[in-house]
Order: structure tokens, then C-alpha cells, then sequence
């Protein structure tokens, strides 16, 4: 039954602006949400991407992530979807993938959801850089963790957006030795 308070405000290829009684918020159009990677080499790095960010207006610093069902199944399973876009985006394939949270990103803006992987078994298979996606320009990190939040403050520094998973990939990634 549709809700009678629920209006769409706008709508594009991509989302929706929704009104929903006193709320307005954004609504992904075509995904059943996102994942996103924490990906340790066995050297200890963190790979990291970088591209521009156009609401940010600058570059920002990313764990590999992207949308399930953005390839050819649009049914596609969120470890499919992580493991799809842990090699376009970075050139690795990893033999285990775990999930490990479903989060909120910004619960007041959007109800979308990403799922949390932890990557292992890293082989190198590629350059990465999201070269499958017309329009993707991704540059590929890899962080070792030892000095990872050293890097971070000077990547800020430089004027760099980063993305709070990435802290969040880095604590975990030291906190259990990964």
C-alpha cells in the first residue's frame, strides 16, 4: 500500500528527493545498497582509493566500494558486488571476503545501507583505477598501515576530503593486526 505522505520531489537516472512528512531525504534509484572494502596487502598496506568527489569539489580518499547489481545482474549479492569492486577499483582479488557490518552512512540524508567487507588472501591481478566504468578516474594507494595515519594528516593537509570509513578501515586494520 502506497504511503500517502510519501512525495517524490525529484527524481534523476540516479535518485530521488523524497518528502516524506516532515523529512525530506535522498533515495538511490536501481541498487539495493552499497559495499565497501577493507583491503590489507600481506605487506600490511591498505589500499586506498582516490578520485574526485564533484559534491566535494576536490579529491577524497575511499576504501573500494560501489553499488550492487551495478554490473551485469541487477540481483547481484553484496559479496559478489564487494568482490566485483575490490578488483575494478583496485587491481586485487582477494580469496576470502567477510562481511563484517551493515551501516547507516548518513541516516538523516539517506536510508541507504553499505555492507562492510574485510578482504584477504590478496592477489594482484591488475592496475585497478575502475577502468570498467566510462568516467571513473580512480587512483590506487596502498597505505602501509604502520604509517597510515601519518599519510592521512598530510593527504588532509594537501586539502584532501577523506571518507570516515577509511578511518574506521584503518583502527580495525591496527586494533586486530590485519
Amino acid at each position: 500500500m502506497p504511503d500517502e505522505s510519501r512525495h517524490i520531489l525529484a527524481a534523476g537516472r540516479f535518485l530521488e528527493m523524497v518528502k516524506e512528512g516532515r523529512w525530506e531525504y535522498v533515495r538511490r534509484v536501481g541498487s539495493a545498497g552499497a559495499v565497501a572494502i577493507i583491503a590489507v596487502t600481506p605487506q600490511r598496506e591498505l589500499l586506498i582509493v582516490e578520485q574526485q568527489r564533484v559534491p566535494l569539489g576536490r579529491p577524497c580518499l575511499e576504501l573500494p566500494a560501489g553499488l550492487a547489481g551495478d554490473g551485469d545482474d541487477p540481483d547481484e549479492a553484496f559479496e559478489l558486488a564487494a568482490r566485483r569492486e575490490l578488483e575494478e577499483e583496485t587491481g586485487y582479488r582477494a580469496s576470502e571476503m567477510r562481511r563484517l557490518w551493515r551501516v547507516c552512512t548518513s541516516p538523516g540524508l539517506t536510508g541507504e545501507v553499505i555492507d562492510l567487507y574485510h578482504a584477504t588472501g590478496l592477489t594482484r591481478t591488475g592496475e585497478g583505477g575502475g577502468t570498467a566504468h566510462e568516467g571513473e578516474d580512480i587512483t590506487v594507494h596502498r597505505v602501509p598501515l604502520d604509517d597510515a595515519d601519518r599519510w592521512l594528516a598530510q593527504r588532509v593537509d594537501a586539502g584532501d576530503a577523506i571518507d570516515v570509513k577509511v578511518y574506521t578501515a584503518v583502527a580495525l586494520a591496527q586494533a586486530h593486526g590485519w
